[in-house]
């Protein structure tokens, strides 16, 4: 297994600036060539075993893969709680009790040992296909296969969410991307308190397996469901990221750019207040709240809003 960043020779281009004065020196203005290392974000595929057995295989950044095997479960609905879980072992080539593998595999394949019940959850939902790093519900065969709703509803989520600190979180979250910093290739999910507190920051080349880091993180602390908290996300809010939020027992989500109609729909079922175009500065901030805007307190208004 790689670390979370691979180093690589590039060609470093420049070429020269538009306008009247570049145009008085085009002839002698020319494109700067420089040869230089770069980094770049990892990627690379992680087999999820239940009891020795392939269960499904996603392409990933390495790094936080029990938690991310832990939250796949929970975004698949195989588990809900911690003791649904036995083991998750990470393969290290000598006491992983794989029958066969080589070399690339060591690092790179986790295997879970479920209880008596979960066990038969893992049975009925294997998959032996590849999920890439952009997509949660590769194989699926249906709208009615992804669409997976908890038991107790969000609507008794009571928690409120002032505009205002909701505009800060992107910021904190991209002051915690340590990998995106050094790559600029990396998506981000981050858990927050309704007063703006970071709880837990996860980074990925795919946006669903950031935020199963940040799900198999609160499932192996025991703290599923997370009532009372907000997760934020780079990129978009697509179908996938509200299941799994949903599923998380977590009342607000919020993206940096917008949401799909499938994942307001999904969200407006299922009690989510959904968040779009997340935006905060020195200049003012701006959002679109989808569905849920009675958890979206505003400045002066004293009280959630219908």
């Amino acid at each position: 297994m790689a670390g979370r960043t691979a180093r690589r020779r590039i060609l470093k281009v420049t070429l020269p600036g538009e306008g009247e004065a570049a145009a008085e020196h085009a002839e002698t203005q020319r494109a700067e060539t420089e040869e230089r290392a770069d980094l770049l974000a990892a990627e690379e595929p992680l087999g999820i075993r239940v009891g020795g057995e392939a269960l499904t295989m996603t392409m990933r950044t390495p790094g936080d893969d029990i938690e991310l095997t832990a939250g796949f479960l929970v975004s698949e609905a195989i588990v809900t709680r911690k003791e649904d879980v036995r083991e998750i072992r990470l393969c290290d080539g000598a006491s992983c009790r794989h029958h066969a593998h080589d070399d690339h595999d060591i690092g790179n394949i986790t295997d879970v040992t479920l209880t008596t019940a979960a066990t038969a959850i893992a049975d009925g939902k294997r998959r032996s296909f590849m999920t890439t790093s952009a997509c949660g519900v590769c194989g699926k065969t249906s709208v009615e296969d992804i669409c997976v709703l908890p038991h107790a509803p969000l609507a008794t989520d009571e928690t409120r969410f002032d505009a205002a600190t909701l505009a800060t979180m992107p910021a904190r979250l991209r002051a915690a991307q340590k990998v995106f910093a050094s790559t600029g290739g990396l998506h981000a999910a981050g858990l927050f308190t309704p007063a703006g507190d970071v709880i837990a920051v996860r980074e990925d080349v795919g946006r669903h397996n950031a935020v199963d880091k940040i799900v198999g993180w609160a499932l192996l602390q025991d703290r599923l469901p997370l009532r009372g908290t907000a997760l934020l996300v780079s990129g978009r809010a697509s179908f996938e990221l509200v299941q799994k939020a949903v599923l998380a027992g977590i009342p607000l989500l919020a993206a940096v750019s917008a949401p799909s109609s499938l994942a307001a729909e999904l969200a407006e079922e299922s009690g989510l207040t959904l968040v779009g175009f997340l935006r905060g500065g020195p200049k003012g901030a701006s959002m679109n709240v989808y569905t849920g805007a009675h958890r979206v307190l505003t400045a002066g208004d004293g009280y959630a809003r219908p």
